[in-house]
């Protein structure tokens, strides 16, 4: 896409390609799309360039086209270029919102605020000839018909983040935006964990690592997702909120709705759960291992690997220990390879599931590893590097390998947890280094605050983006305003009066050191009292998503 004319009555869109003379006409009050020709597009039409378009959306105010405004190349892919959506613009159908009361218009303010908050979360990648929603091995095991589909109709879903935003578009199907982060079960940290009915699970993403060499391809595909039956963990203001099993639903079901998708996609399964095997998380662990026991398939193996424990007091080299318990597997799959030729010379057969908590930090760990394993033996059989030689001694090459892996870290920690990655050092240096401790201390800082005070709105505005949330224009009732009981303010004044006066009584300290003791145990007293309470009330105090059904939260 190249422009949108726009006139008081409609919307032109034209395409990228010069031969192209048909030109898309969007109809601003009944919405209506057809397709014209470009001598149509009357000459007062105001122009404003556009990189592409990612579709429309409905808020109070009625429809907006939203559209990208600048992109950035970051690299090509098998010969065809891969651009980063980086500046977006949300054009509104109406001429005006004068129809709008003072209330609709705050909630239009925000949903349009939610919108944006999506749009400038980093991480949103396109191609306009290239299908990035496929492996390259799904991508060579294709029909005739499949390869003549236009890229909209053809991509995975899962990782087509403007799948409802295009749905009015679907009969024009030009353009597509998309990235590998599951669209299903979306969300935030805490506010999003593990499956729905679906079997879909929370922060899923497929990660394929490719490499190219004078034409000849090879393909690593591993896969995260959070842990798949029904748990939550709902922050309350505690570092570490303790994880729920839900006990009330049949596990199973969604349990192997999930697994039955994951072999039907990816073949044999090796799941590998990284997560704590004592405290909070042990429960998790167990489940886990008995909802794979009482499954009984064979195309899944259960393996659950202690990541703290083990790797404990910085001794990271025990992470062979689990690489050695998953060579044989993982040379069993192997990895897909095309030669120069496009003749298909092997195929992946099964895939790695691996979880912590979050999926995040130590899953990042262990995917790098295996796919630095798997590089190895690509490498060797591309002629690339010859028997006995190392990755490591090719120190350019190692360097941005370690690089784009601890990128791609942050990449996903971004989107789920609000920060970069914890543990990168190792990735990027193969070290685990005091000052990689100090920087995950201010990220897991950040992580609690955005967690607790501001991921609500962001859950609320990846919901809204996904149409999990729909704006309901002729019935219009806010679900957007808060109301806080007397708790929310009485308690944090009242602990940061008392703790000031603790302070002050202790700087200006009277003579009579009993009289200062008693004032300094009452204040003190009462600033502990109160701490307490909120912690009692945690949930009462943190911002919580408000356009999702209550039950969906608990």
């Amino acid at each position: 896409v190249s422009a949108v004319r726009t006139t008081p009555e409609k919307f032109y869109i034209e395409a990228g390609d010069d031969g192209c003379l048909d030109v898309l006409a969007i109809d601003r009050v009944s919405t209506e799309m057809t397709l014209t020709v470009k001598r149509d597009i009357p000459a007062s039409a105001e122009f404003r360039p556009i990189c592409g378009l990612m579709g429309t959306i409905h808020l109070v105010a009625g429809m907006y086209l939203v559209v990208i405004t600048k992109k950035k190349k970051v690299g090509d892919l098998l010969g065809h270029v891969v651009w980063k959506a980086v500046e977006f613009d949300i054009i509104s159908y109406k001429k005006t919102v004068l129809h709008l009361t003072d209330n609709q218009m705050q909630d239009n303010k925000t949903f349009l605020s939610m919108i944006n908050n999506v749009l400038q979360t980093d991480g949103l990648y396109f191609a306009t000839d290239y299908d990035l929603t496929h492996t390259l091995q799904r991508l060579a095991n294709t029909s005739p018909e499949f390869q003549e589909m236009s890229l909209v109709e053809r991509a995975d879903q899962r990782f087509v983040w403007n799948s409802h935003l295009l749905r009015e578009f679907m009969t024009q199907p030009e353009w597509s935006i998309i990235s590998r982060r599951s669209c299903f079960r979306a969300g935030v940290r805490y506010y999003v964990r593990g499956i729905d009915s679906e079997g879909h699970a929370a922060n899923y993403v497929e990660t394929e690592q490719i490499v190219q060499y004078n034409s000849a391809k090879a393909s690593f595909v591993q896969t995260r997702g959070s842990i798949p039956f029904y748990w939550s963990q709902r922050p309350n203001l505690k570092y570490k909120p303790k994880p729920q099993i839900s006990k009330t639903v049949n596990h199973l079901d969604g349990f192997q709705r999930h697994f039955d998708s994951q072999i039907i996609l990816y073949g044999r399964q090796v799941v590998l759960n990284l997560i704590n095997q004592k405290g909070s998380e042990k429960p998790l662990e167990q489940a886990f291992d008995k909802l794979v026991a009482s499954l009984g398939n064979g195309m899944i193996k259960y393996i659950a690997f202690d990541f703290h424990k083990e790797c404990s007091r910085m001794r990271w080299h025990r992470l062979q220990i689990l690489l050695d318990m998953v060579t044989e597997m993982q040379d069993e799959f192997g990895y897909f390879l095309v030669d120069a030729e496009g003749k298909v010379l092997l195929s992946q057969e099964g895939t790695f599931r691996s979880n912590c908590m979050d999926c995040l930090d130590r899953t990042n760990v262990i995917q790098n590893l295996l796919a630095r394993r798997s590089l190895h033996s690509q490498l060797q059989k591309m002629g690339v590097l010859h028997m006995g030689q190392e990755i490591e001694e090719q120190t350019d090459f190692e360097k941005n390998y370690k690089n784009a892996w601890a990128d791609n870290a942050d990449a996903c920690a971004k989107q789920y947890a609000g920060t970069g990655a914890l543990k990168t050092d190792f990735t990027r240096t193969g070290k685990r280094t005091q000052w990689g401790l100090l920087m995950d201390g201010w990220n897991s800082m950040i992580r609690y605050y955005k967690n607790n005070f501001s991921d609500g709105f962001r859950q609320d505005s990846i919901d809204l983006f996904l149409g999990n949330y729909a704006v309901d224009e002729a019935d219009w009732t806010t679900p957007l305003c808060d109301t806080k009981d007397w708790k929310f303010l009485t308690l944090p004044i009242i602990m940061v009066v008392a703790f000031s006066m603790c302070i002050i009584c202790l700087v200006m300290a009277g003579d009579v050191w009993t009289e200062t003791l008693a004032y300094v145990l009452f204040w003190g007293t009462a600033s502990v009292v109160t701490g307490g309470l909120i912690l009692f009330n945690g949930r009462d105090f943190v911002d919580a998503p408000k356009l999702v059904q209550k039950e969906k939260l608990d």
